[in-house]
């Protein structure tokens, strides 16, 4: 058994300075004025909850949140109703993901300040990362922030067009030089005060498929003489489960998913056209590619085999959201000076379209135990004020993480130097 007298190396300890923080006593200001900013972001949590805004209808919700950050004159307008506001002087940023969107669920929490807004509510913890957000900046603006914070307030997460695809070519985050990016998002999986961390794919690609097929209709009385488009459609749907079960390696997490289903209108005539349409999700671009090829595949060679022809439409969504692992490595060792509870192993298919912002620079998603078991998107889901809290505070790790992270050489970082 290990002695209990010898420290564990493993293990920071929290009264020995941080080798990889040029200024420990920055740092130590910037947590004191966290909670110092804390309960003017309670306050604002609540008013953000009460008057929600539906994706791609923000303009209020951003506007309430840029009244409420430091030197919010010169935030600069994109995606059509997002803004990004830079905390801090000139030189490479650091972004910090807020979305802003609420879903068209009716709320039944019954609190004070539930949604004013028939038919609207934040139901999926953004009004928490956008006060969590807010905290997070105040501090850095009172204290001086050790690398320029970029406030990404950020549309329509919860629908298309994405709004984090519009930001990310918009030139924004290329003309306020943001070095890397980093979000939190509530998470009713994990236990109050933990917090998931995980280098690699985190959050699954998300696509669509739509497929028809055409035949030739006719008299169900005379079979012989039609191409049964519904009879071919039926087989193709079941030789798509075998996509994952027989094509992607088992190690790899996909999901092949036919949802709808479409064909014929009278009884006694054989349809002509079919159509389906599905999801497909992947961990890796890899299995995202294998599978969208084998899907075309598999629906024109059995579409075939019943004398019919079939067309395969892929809509492209979010991609993997693939965390940095130099990022992760530094926000762990963030979280765990915290004295927080760090898992490093939650996955998920869902997806999130903050891996389009993965795909421009260097970035991390945290995902942070609640207070409710309710789960997202339900019509009872209200993380609490601990949830701000908590939420701030893997954010302000993420910033500190991150900026230890930039601050190492290139080659360290796993980036050959120069």
């Amino acid at each position: 058994m290990p002695d209990p007298t010898v420290p564990d190396p493993t293990v920071p300890d929290p009264t020995v300075p941080d080798p990889t923080v040029p200024d420990q006593d920055v740092y130590e200001a910037l947590w004191s004025a966290l909670d110092r900013h804390l309960p003017a972001a309670l306050d604002l949590r609540r008013r953000l909850h009460r008057e929600p805004d539906l994706s791609g209808d923000e303009a209020a919700t951003r506007d309430m949140v840029l009244a409420a950050l430091p030197g919010a004159g010169a935030a600069v307008k994109t995606a059509e109703t997002g803004a990004v506001l830079r905390i801090g002087g000139p030189g490479p940023a650091i972004g910090v993901r807020g979305e802003m969107d609420a879903l068209p669920v009716t709320e039944e929490t019954g609190v004070a300040w539930a949604s004013a807004r028939p038919g609207v509510m934040h139901a999926c913890g953004h009004d928490t990362h956008l006060a969590a957000l807010v905290a997070v900046a105040g501090a850095l603006a009172e204290t001086g922030p050790p690398v320029p914070l970029l406030a990404v307030l950020q549309p329509r997460e919860e629908t298309y067009p994405s709004g984090a695809q519009d930001i990310t070519t918009s030139g924004v985050l290329d003309s306020e030089q943001c070095a890397a990016m980093v979000g939190v998002h509530v998470q009713p999986l994990l236990a109050r005060g933990e917090v998931a961390c995980t280098a690699g794919g985190v959050n699954g690609s998300s696509d669509e498929f739509e497929i028809v097929v055409r035949g030739r209709s006719g008299h169900a009385a005379y079979p012989h003489l039609t191409n049964d488009a519904l009879l071919a459609m039926s087989e193709i749907v079941v030789a798509l489960q075998s996509v994952v079960s027989r094509s992607v390696d088992p190690m790899a997490p996909a999901v092949v998913g036919v949802s709808s289903f479409s064909a014929g209108n009278a009884a006694n005539v054989i349809a002509g056209t079919a159509r389906a349409t599905g999801t497909v999700r992947a961990l890796a671009s890899s299995t995202r590619e294998l599978i969208h090829r084998r899907i075309t595949e598999v629906a024109e060679f059995v579409a075939r085999a019943h004398a019919c022809t079939a067309s395969v439409t892929i809509t492209h969504g979010e991609p993997v959201l693939d965390n940095d692992p130099a990022l992760v490595r530094s926000i762990t060792h963030q979280l765990d000076r915290r004295g927080l509870a760090v898992s490093g192993n939650l996955r998920s298919l869902g997806s999130d379209d903050f891996s389009y912002f993965c795909e421009r620079v260097p970035s991390a998603m945290l995902f942070v135990g609640t207070g409710t078991s309710e789960p997202l998107h339900s019509s009872h889901f209200l993380p609490d004020d601990g949830d701000v809290r908590a939420v701030a505070t893997a954010l302000m790790a993420a910033y500190l993480g991150t900026v230890a992270a930039l601050a190492e050489p290139a080659g360290a970082r796993g980036v050959p130097a120069g």
